[in-house]
């Protein structure tokens, strides 16, 4: 039996550091008996650094590897995240708005109010949004309140919440918890060769020509660039542009009128004529980024549309390239990849950094106790996240595909039913006539978005659904329960919970109660 001791991670970043810390902090007590991560990292490979948008998941990361919330906010720059607000994407309009939070609505595990909301609905000149009806979050984000008060632990909350964060201090941070709280192993040095086994295994890497590092599990946290799942493994890329057209990004930095300005407590998505601009906020600064598709639109024009968007006659941003697409296999022989190495998306719905946790926590979960059955668990985790990407991918289109606009190739380009994929087309069919709920649809463990989500985007973009009143009839007292008890818990809310700005402001000067 050749155990699995050594793990070697190759690339920093965030998707290297979150990787290292959640894989030490899982195997911590193995140390005795030689267990190791190792991370390499080149000095001369610069980070992406624009994901600054996560999921509530990254509460229970930050929790379960042993990092102190109010260090996080201190050294990160970090702002509390409550969901996403789209602007313009149903019809283009100033007044065409609806939000994604992150709360479930009222009794989700019981009662399906979707239909109770269309069916209150059906004979109104002006409704009710379905966000506001079920669910108190779009009223606490729209008037810039935090998800708790100062006198709430670490971690727990009022309104379930994610994290803005700046991406570069966030790596800084882990590199440092990951060297002093958990003991991986730090190198900085450029990966030269990849020297493979006679079955096709990593057997060792060469650093700068002449070190060498062996490992008995590799994992390619390097980006785009794919070290080693692309370069020395040779798996392919599968590409997703004929599904998801955006393919640039121009990224800036918007400073705040003064340091008392509100930070809005979710991420703004504003769409434009071939594509849509991010707008995250920082207690320092915002950051505002414009995702296109150059097939669509020139970089010139892009650039006047971002300028536009922060009242600017011009900007100078940076260009990124983005590659729709991920891996044919994530996990070949003793090679792993995680993060940007994986696969990558357009930012709509920040999935990028949740896949890294994800991906991360089923390797660490999963780690095979020897090489003899690692190719069993490769099996498990390329089935797994394969079906999050295919996920990710259908979600992502369902923004595009609920559009009523029609001014610009691009929205028209996007209900091409060629573009659309089998699975979502099926679900819309589907949808028309009962509306998603629980795990109708949706029976995976950690599905990456549940049905509650699809009910916020569906019904957020006036999405029809038939009703047949008649069945309504054994849930509907419950279900106007729940609806009223919605309304007194947004005004208990409303009126209870601090600023966001203020409640950062008392993080860093008091912080929060540790756990």
């Amino acid at each position: 039996m050749k155990p699995i001791k050594k793990i070697v991670v190759v690339g920093g970043g965030t998707a290297g550091w979150l990787t290292a810390c959640i894989i030490a902090a899982r195997h911590k007590g193995r140390e005795a008996s030689g267990f190791s991560v190792t991370l390499i990292e080149s000095a001369n490979t610069p980070t992406i650094g624009v994901g600054e948008g996560t999921w509530p998941t990254m509460r229970s990361t930050l929790s379960r590897i042993g990092v102190s919330e109010t260090e996080f906010f201190r050294q990160c720059d970090a702002a509390f995240k409550q969901g996403a607000l789209f602007s313009r994407w149903t019809t283009g309009q100033a007044s065409d708005a609806y939000f994604h939070p992150l709360m479930l609505p009222q009794g989700f595990s019981h009662t399906n109010l979707v239909p109770h909301w269309l069916q209150q609905n059906l004979h109104k000149s002006s409704e009710q949004n379905f966000c506001d009806a079920v669910c108190p979050q779009g009223v606490i984000c729209q008037k810039g309140l935090a998800p708790k008060t100062i006198s709430h632990a670490e971690f727990e909350a009022v309104a379930n919440y994610a994290y803005h964060l700046d991406a570069g201090k966030f790596a800084v941070f882990l590199q440092q918890h990951a060297c002093k709280q958990l003991n991986v192993q730090h190198r900085i040095a450029d990966v030269t060769q990849v020297k493979l086994t006679d079955s096709g295994d990593i057997d060792r890497l060469v650093l700068n020509g002449d070190q060498e590092i062996a490992g008995d599990l590799f994992i390619d946290c390097t980006g785009f660039r794919a070290l080693l799942i692309g370069d020395a493994m040779q798996v392919p890329f599968k590409d997703c542009k004929d599904i998801l057209f955006c393919d640039t990004a121009l990224a800036v930095q918007v400073p705040y009128e003064n340091e008392f300005s509100p930070i809005a407590t979710h991420t703004i998505s504003t769409a434009q004529s071939a594509g849509w601009i991010w707008d995250i906020g920082l207690p320092t600064r915002r950051g505002v980024g414009h995702v296109y598709s150059s097939q669509h639109i020139s970089d010139e024009q892009a650039e006047r549309e971002l300028a536009a968007y922060i009242g600017k006659d011009s900007v100078s941003a940076r260009k990124i390239k983005i590659r729709a697409g991920h891996r044919e296999t994530f996990w070949k022989n003793n090679c792993v990849a995680v993060g940007l190495s994986a696969g990558f998306m357009e930012p709509l719905e920040a999935s990028a950094i949740v896949m890294i946790e994800l991906s991360a926590k089923l390797i660490a979960e999963q780690l095979p106790v020897c090489r003899e059955v690692m190719d069993i668990v490769a099996k498990r985790f390329n089935a797994t996240t394969l079906y999050r990407w295919g996920r990710i991918i259908d979600f992502l289109k369902l923004h595009y595909v609920l559009t009523q606009r029609r001014d610009s190739d691009f929205w028209r380009d996007n209900l091409d039913p060629s573009s659309i994929p089998d699975r979502l087309k099926e679900l819309l069919l589907l949808w028309s006539y009962q509306s998603p709920w629980f795990h109708d649809e949706f029976n995976q463990v950690e599905e990456i978005f549940p049905a509650a989500s699809y009910q916020y985007v569906l019904y957020g973009m006036k999405f029809k659904t038939q009703v047949e009143a008649d069945t309504l009839q054994n849930t509907a007292k419950y279900a106007e329960r729940l609806l009223r008890e919605n309304r007194n818990l947004t005004e208990k809310l409303g009126l209870s919970l601090p600023y966001h700005r203020d409640l950062i402001m008392k993080i860093h000067e008091r912080g929060l109660q540790t756990v």
